[in-house]
């Protein structure tokens, strides 16, 4: 069993501050949090991160020391452009949605730019007093891929985006200013024969301005990946060129992409993430040494530090056990009691929140209140498999090694239902529960999604049943394992029926981070959908998160 955590360790680790004397063990968030954009407010500092397709999105951390964070709010609660955001008709935004946003804090106010991407191909501008919201979208702006909000001296308003790309933005925020600044800087990264540069983040300091920048190369087999910086006195440039960090780590290839930040005491730290598989894009706390003007990453020799002793710092203020009592940081949609949920939860797609039954009567798909102490999943919707299926509830999966439990009342499951847990990814496990002909049974199915070519609808889902066992009981306990060490990546399961004697079910499964279908990290993933009849529900009384940070 997986050394658990608690909440009251991270409040102990809060109290820690900033000292180049610590040593860490990286990555120092070990789970998918890509795209970072940050900024320090006072004692705190904010850090939003892609998360796609999943529901509320752009979600905001906060941490004193950089190396503890926690969700404390969540940018909006849906996108509401098209059915894909609903997964109606097979179409989905696996893959795209709220995508590279960045934070800034100005004149008293937080503000979030990011662009969706896909159809309508439109950006979003958030606005907050503060960073644990609530948030307001001012702005619907035109599509900017990979922004990075800048408010400069005299107040004027930029956005650097794509490769190299300036663009200065209307005072209000709402469009790209009409006569303004709008020109390509530079282009590929000629340096290194045409590499890939995107993920801006941009900062002044000293008079001087910095934009930082992945330089990479897909498809090759080291996985090229360093962090490069442009620097010029005016925000035109010419613009000169300098290696921030260029490494191999561990076995993943080199980092890149992220963001730099000063520290309350003058020094700076960045996090820069790196593609570690199956566990998703993973940030890793390396410290900036500034010479000659240039903010240099990594320890005296450029290299991601890593002290090899320590455990990885705990991810319980991100991924978190549940009793689905009410207690705890809740989120909730719309302001209503009966909404509120955790805020380490997210849903695949824009969720339901009401349908009408059999007998015309408006009833909630789900709910934390009607059965105080469970969380009430309804059947609103039919669906053919887990990956068009509305309203499965995620988390993100831990590395290297996590468990996660459920304990599930299926008595009120009607003729095909299907609610269980999965590792969810393109490929992998999910363990269900399958009510067919009035009888249960408990299916081990290992699945994959194939996306159609040019866009986000789902072209056929293959499902291989591996295992299966017949049950009587109305109480069902399944528990999903997964195993990210050194690419390893394997999911496999467990049931119960008494919560005590836990039985292994088929063998191992694997899972694989695919930037062409769902282009983020392994997912908890807790679901009910119904393949026949609607209106047929179950009770998950909790769900049971445990890490092993060896």
């Amino acid at each position: 069993m997986f050394k658990r955590l608690t909440l009251a360790m991270i409040a102990l680790c809060s109290l820690a501050t900033i000292n180049a004397q610590d040593t860490y063990r990286n990555p120092i968030i070990n789970a998918d949090v890509p795209d970072m954009s940050l900024c320090r407010v006072g004692e705190y500092y904010y850090l939003i991160s892609t998360t796609m397709h999943l529901m509320p999105g752009a979600p905001i951390m906060r941490s004193t020391d950089m190396k503890n964070w926690e969700t404390v709010s969540y940018v909006f609660d849906k996108i509401n452009d098209g059915d894909r955001y609903d997964l109606i008709d097979n179409k989905t935004v696996y893959g795209q949605g709220q995508w590279a946003s960045s934070i800034r804090y100005h004149n008293g106010k937080f503000y979030v730019w990011f662009t969706a991407n896909g159809a309508p191909g439109k950006g979003f501008i958030y606005t907050a007093d503060k960073a644990e919201g609530p948030w307001k979208l001012i702005q619907r702006p035109r599509h900017l891929h990979d922004g990075s909000l800048f408010f400069d001296d005299d107040n004027r308003v930029y956005i650097f985006c794509e490769t190299g790309h300036l663009v200065e933005l209307n005072e209000d925020l709402s469009d790209v200013k009409e006569g303004g600044i709008n020109m390509i800087l530079f282009d590929r990264d000629e340096e290194e024969q045409g590499a890939l540069l995107e993920g801006s983040s941009v900062f002044k300091h000293n008079g001087k301005y910095y934009l930082c920048m992945i330089s990479m190369k897909w498809g090759v087999p080291n996985r090229y990946r360093r962090e490069v910086c442009y620097r010029a006195d005016k925000i035109t440039g010419p613009y000169e060129k300098k290696v921030l960090v260029e490494t191999p780590f561990e076995i993943y290839g080199g980092v890149g992409q992220g963001c730099l930040v000063d520290n309350a005491d003058g020094t700076w730290s960045s996090l820069i993430f790196q593609d570690r598989d199956g566990i998703g894009r993973t940030p890793c706390l390396l410290p900036v040494r500034w010479i000659d003007g240039w903010p240099m990453l990594g320890d005296a020799e450029g290299k991601v530090p890593n002290d090899y002793s320590k455990p990885y710092q705990s991810m319980e203020g991100i991924t978190s056990s549940d009793d689905f009592d009410g207690n705890g940081k809740i989120y909730g949609y719309a302001g209503e009691k009966e909404s509120m949920l955790k805020l380490c939860w997210q849903w695949n797609h824009n969720p339901i929140e009401l349908y009408i039954n059999q007998y015309g009567v408006t009833e909630r798909a789900w709910s934390i209140t009607e059965r105080p102490g469970y969380m009430r999943f309804r059947t609103a919707r039919k669906a053919d498999n887990i990956f068009n299926a509305p309203n499965t509830l995620t988390q993100r999966m831990t590395g290297p090694k996590c468990n996660g439990a459920i304990k599930m009342d299926i008595s009120q499951m009607k003729d095909g239902d299907r609610a269980g847990i999965s590792g969810f990814q393109s490929d992998c496990g999910v363990l269900s529960v399958k009510r067919d002909n009035g009888r249960s049974k408990i299916v081990l199915t290992k699945e994959s999604m194939k996306l159609q070519r040019g866009n986000r609808v789902i072209d056929h889902v293959e499902a291989e049943e591996v295992a299966s066992v017949d049950i009587n009981s109305t109480i069902v306990y399944l528990r999903v394992y997964a195993d990210f060490h050194e690419k390893r990546d394997m999911t496999w399961y467990e049931y119960s029926l008494d919560g005590k004697k836990w039985t292994k079910i088929g063998g191992e499964i694997p899972v694989k981070f695919d930037y062409t279908r769902f282009f983020m990290g392994t997912k908890f993933a807790v679901f009910n959908y119904a393949t026949k009849h609607l209106g047929g529900y179950v009770d998950i009384d909790w769900f049971r998160y445990e890490a092993d940070l060896r």
